[in-house]
């Protein structure tokens, strides 16, 4: 009966499908393909790229067909005795007329080459978003990875303590039954087991939630389950505060779309001056008529006819009330605006830059500090064990003890998880994110 139970349990085990192999750039490879933010995005790009054409800009001419077809009928009846030879009687009327127009803008003061450029600057920037939502994403599954690190070291924490505490709670009970252990001894060390299993249980539920957060960010099922393959360590770095500012001068995406924002305010200057300038356009059009004519008393009648237009138009507006003059000038303001904004986010991301670095710094510290706490925490922990088991100390003073086991071991995993946060805000700061990841 055990064998067929352990043969049925084997079995069963085999079958059950694996959990496949998630490292960090695993995750952030999927992200990258499916994110759903990522998406929508690339495609905008695409729109962008889409529009960043000549024909866009005006630069080709315009060809329009049109083709109209009637008919008409007209019967007569005549009681004139007099009408004699000249009734006609009934008669219809086919027409058929086709028309070939192109119009084609030659020359507006260079404003199609400008609305190109323009249309080149608008795609970049495009280029531009989506670097930053790649970024974001790629940040932000990096977070969400070793979020799922960190609570599922938290759980093996949690996991440790409630086996402590139901070894206690197990020798307890048999001392109890040996005469040597009170009832309260033994209902404190319960509490203490029903407490840490608590805590346990609720940390599974946030090693779980993790794990779908992660999912999201991946646009992955939900339920979906992985093998972590990455462990939670850091390489602490030292960092050099000039490079770094140096490095987000230079790469920073939102600082470089900025630039990009402001090249499209010196275009719409230069569209603005273009309208002084005169317009010469070209037209052109070929018509053909055909009509047939059919009477009662003669032979059916067809008379066709065509022409040709061409024509060279230009137009040179002297005065509009002086809008032209407003519209340079409200552009210009635009482009002061656009510096003033470009030196604001400069300082915005280099007072980023001090507050992450000197964070970084402290939160190296930190967690050289909680290295230490935790190795001091466990070697008494262990110590303590024993003088509990020998009677040296109490349950409290043992509990007393597990507890700032707990504090330490959490401490020292949010202090990595803290460092990692820092570290990576400064990476993608700097505009190395993609370059790391991607």
């Amino acid at each position: 009966m055990i064998k067929n139970a352990l043969l049925i349990i084997l079995v069963l085990y085999t079958l059950a499908p694996a959990q496949e192999s998630l490292g960090l750039n695993d995750a952030i490879a999927i992200a990258l393909e499916n994110n759903y933010t990522i998406r929508v995005t690339k495609s905008d790009q695409r729109v962008a790229e889409i529009n960043n054409a000549w024909g866009t800009a005006g630069l080709y001419p315009s060809i329009d067909f049109s083709l109209n077809g009637s008919r008409y009928w007209d019967y007569s009846e005549s009681d004139n005795p007099d009408a004699g030879q000249m009734q006609l009687g009934d008669f219809e009327r086919d027409q058929l007329q086709a028309n070939v127009s192109l119009n084609w803008l030659l020359f507006d003061g260079l404003g199609i080459q400008i609305r190109k450029s323009k249309l080149k600057l608008f795609e970049n920037l495009s280029a531009g978003n989506t670097a930053v939502v790649i970024e974001q994403t790629i940040q932000d599954v990096i977070l969400a990875y070793y979020a799922v690190l960190l609570e599922k070291e938290k759980l093996q924490v949690a996991r440790t303590l409630m086996q402590l505490s139901k070894d206690r709670y197990d020798y307890q009970t048999e001392r109890q039954q040996l005469g040597s252990q009170t009832t309260y001894d033994v209902l404190q060390a319960q509490n203490s087991y029903l407490e840490d299993k608590g805590r346990f249980m609720l940390q599974e539920v946030a090693y779980k939630n993790a794990i779908r957060n992660l999912n999201f960010l991946m646009a992955a099922n939900a339920q979906e389950t992985w093998t972590f393959a990455d462990a939670f360590v850091v390489d602490p770095v030292v960092y050099d505060l000039e490079v770094l500012k140096e490095k987000m001068l230079t790469n920073n995406r939102t600082l470089k779309n900025q630039y990009i924002s402001q090249s499209l305010l010196e275009k719409e200057i230069s569209l603005a001056k273009s309208a002084w300038s005169p317009v010469l356009s070209l037209r052109g059009s070929y018509n053909n008529n055909d009509v047939e004519l059919r009477y009662q008393s003669f032979d059916p009648q067809q008379n066709d006819s065509y022409n040709y237009l061409v024509s060279l138009n230009l137009s040179w507006s002297l005065f509009n009330g002086g809008n032209r003059s407003r519209a340079v000038q409200i552009a210009r303001i635009d482009r002061e605006t656009g510096e003033t904004q470009i030196e604001n986010i400069k300082h915005t991301l280099t007072n980023q830059l001090y507050n992450f670095y000197e964070i970084h710094l402290v939160r190296q510290e930190l967690l050289n500090v909680a290295d230490e706490a935790l190795e001091t925490a466990q070697l008494n922990l262990s110590i303590s064990e024993d003088k509990f088991r020998s009677g040296a100390i109490n349950s409290f003073n043992f509990r007393d003890v597990q507890l700032l086991y707990l504090n330490s071991a959490v401490n020292r995993l949010d202090a990595i998880y803290a460092y990692l946060d820092v570290d990576t805000a400064l990476l993608r700061l700097t505009g190395g994110i993609i370059q790391q990841y991607e």
